[in-house]
């Protein structure tokens, strides 16, 4: 007895079935009434391949196996629904169906609802620190697309708050800390006005001596022709 597995269309819906090519016509009107909703005695079958008519199943004896027919495995059954009395696409049709409605200041007060666990879980805009983490995030990724441009080795200029205060350096480390989320450069300055020698909270991420090092952010820094400076090229002579 051979098995197959095959397609079952109808106006309402479609699936897969495995039927047995011995079973008979009126065997699987039976077994395709739960699946379309239509009855047996209305049901009129079609069998396609690849969504070509191949022949109707219709005009044989009840009894005639299934096996009798051109079919083969995922080949498609096609129920049309013959009885006259039924409304065309009553169960497609959403706009037949009652709808609850329930109103707002209602649905405000169910405990059991969407609205009530975003509440008790301060999910969406029920989280005051949503704008926050957002506003973190979009600051990461401003500081990683800055990092793009900055390398190892790079002569910069770190601005340490305005024109007046920007400190020459090299920099020699880029990437994520243990001390704070993000990118960070690790800078060694030319002078000792920084805050550390490449080390920070016991972790070491470039080695410099001390006070000439100091970690800012990526935005902070500008790379480029920026040779050491001459403290004493002021001076007279």
């Amino acid at each position: 007895m051979s098995i197959l597995n095959v397609y079952v269309t109808s106006e309402n819906n479609s699936t897969e079935l495995r039927l047995s090519k011995a079973s008979t016509i009126d065997n699987i009107k039976i077994k395709l009434e739960p699946i379309t909703g239509i009855s047996p005695s209305f049901q009129q079958l079609q069998l396609f391949h690849d969504g070509t008519f191949v022949t109707s199943l219709e005009g044989h004896a009840p009894e005639t196996m299934l096996g009798a027919f051109p079919i083969e495995n995922y080949w498609t059954i096609h129920v049309i629904d013959t009885n006259p009395s039924r409304v065309k696409g009553q169960y497609n049709d959403v706009s037949l169906v009652e709808k609850f409605e329930l109103a707002d200041e209602e649905y405000e007060k169910r405990t059991d609802s969407v609205l009530a666990f975003k509440k008790r879980n301060n999910l969406g805009r029920f989280n005051d620190n949503a704008s926050d983490t957002s506003s973190v995030a979009s600051q990461n990724r401003a500081f990683e697309e800055a990092a793009k441009n900055i390398k190892v080795g790079d002569r910069c200029e770190v601005d340490v708050g305005g024109a007046s205060l920007k400190r020459r350096g090299t920099v020699r480390f880029i990437g994520l800390t243990e001390f704070q989320t993000g990118i960070w450069v690790g800078v060694q300055y030319d002078e000792p006005l920084g805050k550390n020698d490449g080390s920070m909270q016991g972790v070491r991420y470039f080695t410099c001596p001390l006070k000439y090092g100091s970690f800012v952010r990526p935005d902070k820094v500008q790379t480029g022709d920026f040779p050491e400076e001459d403290l004493f090229s002021d001076e007279d002579m």
